[in-house]
């Protein structure tokens, strides 16, 4: 009498007569084989992790809605005399309104250079063979293992020596150093996984390097150019440091460094902080909404090839 192998461990003969197992495969339960304490475990789990990611916005909303005098006190309420007041001074009695503007300059400017810059050398990077390619790859991870408060000095000094100092474009060109080394990488994975024969098929209708890039394969990557935009806009858009160190007169703050104008050493005007925090984040709001369909295609299509 026979007995069949187990179906974990099943024999496969070669034509060599070898007889080879195969690995027991582990199978994943669904979720309806879960179990009920796995189940309250898990979701358990996530309700406290979405719990701990909100609580700290959800607070800041909160306290931007309560007057100067509920925000000191030790009792904590979660509405205590709800007012808009808060959002009215900063929007008519500060320079929030000119930190704004100037944010949204600097930001837009990153932005648009950056995406040039980074789409331009991950094309090719992912498309030519040239000398130092090697080392410009490295060269651009490299500048990704220095911390902004290194790099604040050598930066400021060139800044000064071209006489940029409390202008945007000083803010521009130290956000795009921080931008395009990172997002080139990005995209030249991004590049790496659209067919080579389009550039072959291109090439034969007669049209050049850039043609070829411009009309064939920037619409192609229309993913990844979202993921590189949102990136750089969140880069220059609350970024505090380089702000800080570049830009003297108020006028010239961006959102970033203008904020801290409300929390002063002796008196805080925690009110106006938290109002304009949650101001700040409704043109990134905006720019998420638009890019939101492409960021996942981007985000996963440069983690493989082929």
């Amino acid at each position: 009498m026979t007995t069949m192998p187990p179906a974990a461990v099943a024999a496969e003969s070669t034509g060599t007569g070898i007889v080879t197992t195969k690995a027991p495969v582990r199978r994943v339960p669904k979720r309806h084989e879960r179990s009920l304490l796995a189940s309250v475990a898990l979701h358990g789990t996530l309700i406290i992790a979405t719990f701990i990611a909100l609580f700290p916005v959800l607070w800041v909303l909160l306290s931007s809605i309560k007057p100067a005098s509920e925000i000191r006190r030790s009792e904590i309420a979660l509405f205590a005399s709800p007012t808009l007041e808060n959002y009215r001074t900063v929007l008519t009695s500060t320079d929030f309104p000119v930190w704004f503007l100037n944010s949204v300059v600097v930001a837009a400017f990153t932005m648009l250079i950056g995406i040039s810059m980074s789409a331009s050398a991950g094309y090719a990077l992912s498309r030519f063979n040239f000398p130092g390619k090697r080392g410009l790859m490295w060269v651009f991870l490299l500048t990704q293992m220095f911390p902004v408060a290194i790099l604040i000095v050598p930066i400021y000094t060139i800044m000064a020596g071209l006489g940029l100092i409390d202008t945007k474009a000083s803010l521009v060109i130290a956000y795009c150093t921080v931008a395009v080394p990172f997002c080139a990488w990005m995209l030249r994975g991004y590049f790496d996984t659209i067919p080579r024969e389009l550039d072959e098929a291109a090439a034969l209708d007669g049209l050049g390097p850039f043609g070829t890039f411009y009309r064939i394969i920037l619409p192609l990557a229309r993913p990844g150019l979202a993921v590189t935009a949102f990136y750089t806009f969140l880069t220059a858009w609350g970024e505090v440091a380089y702000a800080i160190a570049f830009m003297q007169g108020s006028d010239h703050y961006t959102l970033g460094a203008g904020l801290q104008q409300f929390v002063p050493q002796f008196s805080p005007r925690w009110e106006l902080l938290t109002a304009g925090a949650v101001l700040i984040t409704v043109p990134a709001a905006v720019v998420f909404f638009f890019a939101q369909r492409h960021l996942v295609a981007g985000l996963t299509a440069g983690g493989t090839k082929g």
